[in-house]
């Protein structure tokens, strides 16, 4: 029993050292002499329970799954909606990546285009959960009129899976602020009428979340626009905006920018705003 107990925490210790070596690195560039040192065990007890990088990359795989489906069967279970489920799930799965190296390594295998035996995997199971899903969603009236659940899980695919593989570069992608924003702007679109009660009381676009309110985010590299009176576009130092004058025969007391009229320090060189928070706070 000692002998079985202390090989069941040396293959875990395998798994879960396996996924970390697969998150940072990909399939390709994973060695196994390198998950048995995060590992902390030989190599040779390595080839005694995975005998060979592919057989290592399917258990991980196979992991991630297993907590993926579970996760979805109890968010399927547990809404009130359909639609509630899949909120649910998306923000679970998409915290799960951040968080979990074994999840966020299953996703990351199944589509490494250097594995030829994965065959879409957990990629392409969550693919068809969504179809599904979407599919009852709209046998049971939860959709807009005119939205095809086709189309609909096709944006929420690549919504997910988008976030999914920018979360490799940055994991503020994959965060509860970024997966709420993701679905206050959804859901309005997807829900079958306004009248309808919310599938997921809280996630009501509000101020800073597309609105169309005062609190709207310009988001990154805008600036809100000026309106002039009864809510037009009005270029700044119009002479309606009295407080901001022009100054074109004194260009050093304009507004900080260039000769061009861009304004300096908008972003980063190149052309690139950053990624600003703009109104998660408020879901």
């Amino acid at each position: 029993m000692v002998k079985q107990a202390r090989a069941a925490r040396t293959r875990e210790a395998l798994i879960v050292a396996a996924a970390e070596v697969f998150a940072d690195n990909g399939y390709a560039l994973a060695s196994l002499p390198a998950v048995s040192r995060r590992a902390g065990v030989s190599t040779g007890a390595l080839h005694f329970h995975f005998a060979s990088k592919e057989a290592l990359a399917r258990e991980v795989e196979g992991a991630a799954a297993d907590f993926v489906g579970e996760l979805a069967a109890g968010c399927r279970g547990a809404g009130d909606t359909l639609l509630g489920s899949l909120v649910d799930t998306t923000r679970l799965l998409l915290a799960a990546v951040g968080s979990d190296p074994v999840v966020r390594a299953g996703f990351k295998l199944s589509r490494d285009p250097s594995r030829k035996e994965s065959g879409g995997g957990l990629v392409r199971w969550w693919c068809e959960w969504v179809r599904d899903l979407l599919a009852q969603a709209a046998e049971e009236g939860e959709l807009a009129r005119g939205v095809c659940s086709e189309d609909a899980a096709a944006a929420v695919v690549a919504a997910t899976v988008g976030l999914e593989t920018l979360g490799d570069w940055d994991l503020e992608w994959v965060s509860p602020e970024r997966a709420a924003r993701l679905w206050a702007f959804l859901l309005p679109l997807l829900t079958a009428s306004p009248q309808q009660p919310h599938p997921h009381p809280g996630l009501e676009p509000g101020p800073g979340l597309g609105s169309g309110g005062a609190g709207e985010p310009a988001g990154p590299g805008r600036r809100p626009e000026q309106t002039q009176p009864g809510g037009r576009p009005g270029p700044e130092g119009h002479p309606e905006h009295p407080e901001r004058p022009e100054h074109p025969e004194h260009p050093e007391r304009a507004e900080p920018g260039d000769r061009t009229g861009r304004r300096t320090g908008a972003g980063p060189p190149g052309g690139r705003a950053p990624v600003r928070d703009c109104g998660a706070g408020n879901v």
